[in-house]
Order: C-alpha cells, then structure tokens, then sequence
C-alpha cells in the first residue's frame, strides 16, 4: 500500500500560490479594495440613516455578508481557473499520468484555492474594524464557517473549471448564478424584514443558509435561520462536490477529450 504523494500536493499548492504572488493585485488587493468601497457607501454612507438590526448597528451588520460574498466568489474563481488553465494549455495529461492520485490533485488544487480565500476572507475581517464597531460572539464557528465555506466553494470552482469549454463558460455560474444568490440571500438585509411570500421563497436560496449561518458566528441570534440548518447545508453541499469530483476522475469527464 503506497504512502500520500506529500510531494506532489506541495508541488501543485506551492505552484497555485506562487502564481497569486504574481498576480497579487487582482488575487488580493481589488477584492479587499472593492469590499472597501461596500463599507465606505452602505456602512458609513447609509448606514448612519438604517436602524440597527436587533441592536446591530447596519455596518457592522453589512460584514459577515460581504465577507461571505468575497468568500463565495474568490474560492470559485481561484479554483476554477487553476484546474482549466491546464486543460487550455494541454498540460493536464501531464498531471493525469504524472505519479499523483486524483485526490492528491484535487488537494493541491482546492487547498490552494480555499486558503487564497480564507486569507482574503480575513483580511477584509481585518479592514472591517478600520470602517465599523466589530464583535465576534463565536469565533471557533466563525473559523469552521468560513474553512468550510471556502473549501465547498473551491471544489465547486474545481468541477466549473473542468467543466468549462472556454473561458466564457468560467464566468457564467458565478456572474448568472452565484452573485444574484448571494444579493438575495441576505447579505445586505436581514431575511425577516422581507413580507411574505417572498420571506419563503428567500427560504430556498442556498446561500442564505451560508450567511445566515456565518452572521450567527459574529452576533448570535440575528442569524435568520438555525444555525444547525445552515451548517447541515455546508457539510451537504460540501459532500456533494466531493461525490462530482468523485465522479468526474472516475469517468474522466472532459479530463481525457
């Protein structure tokens, strides 16, 4: 029975690092940057005319939803590119008959991308308190939101990159899909200040039980569903991406075409 391939995870997270180093300004400063400019308009803009959410002030109301939207967005791109600039370039026959497993590979690959994510998810925490008053009644589960959250993501972005025939593709889910989800799932607004039917209907938005589940973490019972949902859904969809990637390596989906 062979050992893990320590080398080759660390050959191909150390590569998707380095290539963020290169591209530092995109990878790290825009999104903090943008996420700036959030904080600058709603937070001290309007914020000052919103009302505080059960005794949260809307700033600091704004920040567990932009880091989850940071969150969301990056792990996906991060790790959608990584896995289809290969398959552009033609090198990935290269990885698929190089010494590595698929699991080796996926975590070299989610791994980078998710840290990526988890650095700039922490960053913006860290400006944050530059801009609004700030507390974190649970950090351990704001910690094992924000890991867990960053790493289904990036297995999402892993199956989008092999998916994707050209780089258009790469941006459909996450423009189309992924950023209007997150806008309406609550990341700018509570979810019960919504009249029904639409309260309801936010209720099937995947994402709301992400930001819901992470804003708990900061400020406790202002999550607006239960915090064991929202960490049933992450796990779920966490396992989910794992029986794709699962598939994906065992058919070879567009890996070997």
């Amino acid at each position: 029975m062979t050992g893990i391939n320590l080398h080759g995870i660390w050959a191909i997270y150390r590569f998707e690092m380095a290539r963020t180093l290169r591209t530092l300004w995109q990878s790290i400063v825009t999104p903090v940057i943008t996420t700036s400019l959030y904080f600058i308009v709603f937070g001290s803009g309007m914020g000052s005319r919103i009302p505080a959410i059960n005794g949260v002030p809307y700033g600091s109301f704004l920040v567990p939803g932009l880091i989850m939207l940071s969150l969301l967005t990056q792990s996906v791109a991060n790790a959608s590119i990584g896995i289809y600039f290969p398959k552009f370039t033609g090198t990935i026959f290269e990885l698929l008959s190089a010494p590595i497993s698929a699991v080796e590979l996926v975590v070299g690959y989610v791994g980078a991308a998710a840290t990526k994510s988890v650095v700039i998810g922490l960053i913006i925490l860290a400006t944050s308190v530059l801009f609004v008053p700030l507390r974190i009644d649970h950090p351990l589960a704001m910690l094992a939101f924000l890991l867990l959250t960053s790493i289904a993501f990036s297995l999402f972005g892993f199956i989008i990159g092999i998916w994707a025939k050209g780089f258009e593709q790469l941006n459909v889910v996450p423009a189309l899909v992924l950023t209007p989800l997150t806008f309406l799932g609550g990341a700018f607004y509570p979810l019960s200040g919504l009249p029904q039917p639409w309260h309801t209907v936010s209720l099937f938005n995947p994402i709301a039980y992400l930001v819901s589940g992470f804003r708990w973490a900061f400020f406790g019972e202002v999550g607006d569903i239960d915090v064991r949902w929202s960490l049933g859904f992450t796990l779920g969809f966490l396992m989910l991406c794992l029986g794709v990637v699962w598939t994906i390596f065992r058919t070879g989906y567009r890996l070997k075409s």
